[in-house]
């Protein structure tokens, strides 16, 4: 593994419905990438909020020579798909992404730079004393080993969205079309070096988890067809086993009619409302998962945008060059070494 040559670090956040944390964010965010011996830029794009966030990042990023980027969404496209968004934007060597609620600690952002430097593909970050509910905690555990199975990729939380992208994998995932994403595992797929930190979780100050139970079903399906198609070949091996269990039963059903005679089983009655159950749940199952899969399929053959960029809003006094901060900056006066 050798070195990575780091130009400029860019930063991206989703924010939705966050007004209460930004000021924070926005001044930890920038006392950490102050510590970068690397130009910077930080990228916060509005996934639709309905609050007053919107108007907050474009305050942040009209001030004169001002590092923030305020991309603004026309709706609420979800976490994944306003990453993106900031991917599209972003021109770093090294790609971190963050989230809004503070969560986890943007101090962290140069421990990740310096590893991404390093020559590490992806650098992802593990929660420590997780300080959300237990409902939200175990099948986060349960949807960690599915993807550790399922990729070969012996990450432990793909769920925390603090994590460094080297700007190759960076732009491998902008040349994927596909509407259902998952950031961390897409990452993973084109990775050869990756590597995990630990990593302080706080708990939210203000307004409530983005992540209803809804939203984390639609997460888990997302998961699920996102990454792999074994659950179509489980289909198969599950209708195979279910067929020949059946006969056996009923097989089974047979004999003990002989035996015990027609009160035994209450002729039968019971036992047939059993199998029916069985099987018509089975099948439910079955269709549900290729239904999953045939609207993921519908979705990618219509061809529509993840997103609809609504306005970019950059300082005044930004540059065009690498960086999209001014050169007249004290955020630029730092040289890589």
């Amino acid at each position: 593994m050798k070195p990575y040559p780091v130009n400029c670090v860019s930063i991206v956040i989703p924010v939705y419905n966050e007004q209460q944390s930004l000021p924070e964010l926005l001044r930890r965010t920038e006392a950490a990438c102050m510590e970068l011996p690397y130009p910077f830029e930080i990228i916060l794009v509005d996934d639709g909020s309905r609050d007053d966030s919107a108007d907050l990042l474009q305050q942040a990023a009209e001030r004169e020579g001002s590092p923030v980027v305020a991309v603004i969404l026309n709706r609420n496209y979800g976490q994944h798909a306003a990453i993106m968004a900031g991917f599209e934007q972003c021109k770093g060597d090294v790609v971190i992404t963050l989230d809004a609620d503070l969560q986890n600690p943007p101090e962290e952002i140069p421990r990740l730079a310096k590893l991404a430097a390093q020559g590490y593909d992806v650098v992802g970050t593990v929660r420590s004393n997780r300080q959300d509910s237990a409902w939200r905690r175990w099948p986060s555990k349960l949807i960690n080993l599915a993807v550790q199975r399922s990729t070969g990729v012996a990450m432990n939380d793909y769920g925390c969205m603090l994590r460094a992208y080297r700007r190759t994998v960076v732009d491998a995932m902008l040349a994927c079309r596909e509407r259902s994403t998952f950031i961390p595992i897409l990452a993973n797929s084109f990775a050869r070096h990756t590597t995990e930190i630990t990593v302080e979780h706080a708990e939210r100050e203000h307004g409530d988890s983005k992540y209803s139970p809804m939203r984390l079903i639609n997460l888990m399906f997302d998961l699920i067809t996102c990454m792999t198609t074994t659950p179509l070949r489980l289909l198969s091996i599950i209708g195979f086993s279910m067929a020949a269990l059946g006969i056996l039963f009923a097989g089974l059903l047979i004999v003990l009619r002989l035996i015990f005679g027609a009160s035994w089983a209450g002729h039968g009655t019971f036992v047939l409302f059993a199998v029916l159950f069985v099987f018509t749940g089975g099948q439910f199952i079955g269709m549900g998962l290729l239904g999953e899969y045939l609207g993921r399929m519908y979705s990618d053959v219509r061809a529509r945008p993840r997103f609809f960029i609504e306005k970019i809003v950059r300082s005044p006094a930004a540059s065009t060059s690498h960086s999209t901060v001014s050169p007249a900056s004290p955020y630029l006066n730092k040289v890589a070494p």
